[in-house]
């Protein structure tokens, strides 16, 4: 009876606010629908100049304005997921979008595409990185999303080789936390066989060892794959839960990472780089010539124009046996003065540089 007294006396104030929201959600509504409106007319001057409908710098700066504006109590980074969908939703309007990732659908490559272009996108699924490049080269998808790095596996070495070889440009990255499951209709004590990507593998190297010590582990395509794989009570997969939603197989084990700080780190590649925002990274791709300090004198061209270095990572040249590729990210834009220099500089001091994109800072 006290419980029913309570609701009744709160009714009337539920009411009301309940009334203010309903007018606060009528009213974003409608400012919503106008700015798909100025969107549709921002696609049709697209349209003739043939713009790029994704413009990564532009949303970038709308994202970071709305988030330092915000006195709360919305946080910016709740900002950030709402306008994700408000992006995506007015981008489909001037023109849908395609985009590739490493399939099937549930693997992490999938989550991260999603969570950079929104619902609205259209989803494309590739059997391997190599496949994602080779179909936005060709524009049968517009932009493809690929893992270049694990803040506990290391790097993706078969991105960093087809970076190498592709004519693309990265326009965007996405920083997404993993947290992978161990999934199976059986118990620990039948699972004979482990299925997953050889970085998901990697990155749960010790919960393996630990738990399932006689396991045979067994490298798939992607984590997906590896859920699908799944159907008898003696395999089990290593992957998001998603997946595991998707297919339905239970996850029997959560959070099994290693390392309690698992973040993947995606491109965004496709057919140009991003514009300059002033808060950029860009990556570059070189080989010298075989001498003694030549990778230092390299290295300090960059220190020398003020450009802080955020990776540096070595890969064997296709081109000569026993000579060396070396990739490099760091902070600015081709479009920075400093950069412009530097990157003068390096073409002067190597017999190959290749520039690999610009894009704004996670």
């Amino acid at each position: 009876m006290s419980g029913l007294i309570l609701s009744m006396s709160i009714e009337p104030e539920l009411s009301r606010l309940r009334a203010e929201i309903d007018s606060c959600d009528d009213r974003i509504l409608d400012v919503l629908n106008q700015r798909a409106r100025l969107a549709m007319e921002v696609g049709r001057l697209k349209h003739a100049n043939a713009s790029p409908v994704f413009r990564p710098d532009r949303e970038a700066e709308i994202i970071r304005r709305l988030g330092e504006r915000s006195s709360g109590p919305l946080k910016a980074d709740a900002i950030e997921r709402i306008y994700v969908e408000v992006l995506s939703a007015c981008r489909a309007l001037e023109r849908p979008i395609r985009v590739g990732y490493l399939g099937p659908a549930g693997t992490f490559t999938h989550e991260a595409a999603r969570r950079r272009f929104g619902a609205c996108a259209e989803y494309v699924p590739c059997t391997t990185f190599e496949d994602v490049f080779r179909e936005t080269e060709r524009r049968a998808v517009d932009y493809g999303v690929v893992g270049i790095e694990n803040s506990t596996a290391g790097s993706v070495t078969s991105t960093l080789d087809a970076l190498m070889e592709s004519k693309l440009q990265v326009c965007a990255e996405i920083e997404l936390p993993i947290r992978q499951h161990l999934l199976s209709y059986g118990d620990l004590a039948q699972i004979r066989r482990v299925h997953s990507h050889p970085q998901a593998l990697a990155q749960c190297r010790r919960w393996l060892s630990e738990h399932l010590p006689h396991a045979e582990l067994i490298e798939e395509s992607s984590t997906a794959h590896a859920v699908k794989m799944a159907v008898d009570p003696v395999v089990a997969a290593i992957g998001p839960e998603t997946a595991g939603e998707i297919y339905g197989v239970p996850s029997i084990a959560a959070d099994i990472a290693d390392s309690g700080t698992n973040i993947t780190r995606f491109l965004v590649v496709g057919q140009e780089r991003s514009g300059r925002t002033g808060r950029d990274k860009s990556a570059v791709v070189f080989s010298m010539k075989d001498r003694s300090g030549a990778l230092a004198d390299t290295l300090v061209t960059f220190a020398r124009n003020g450009i802080n270095l955020t990776r540096i990572e070595s890969r064997p040249s296709r081109r000569r046996v026993w000579e060396y590729d070396f990739f490099v990210e760091f902070n600015g834009h081709p479009e920075d003065e400093n950069v412009a220099t530097a990157l003068k500089e390096l073409d002067l001091q190597c017999y190959f540089v290749k520039t690999l994109g610009a894009w704004p800072i996670a």
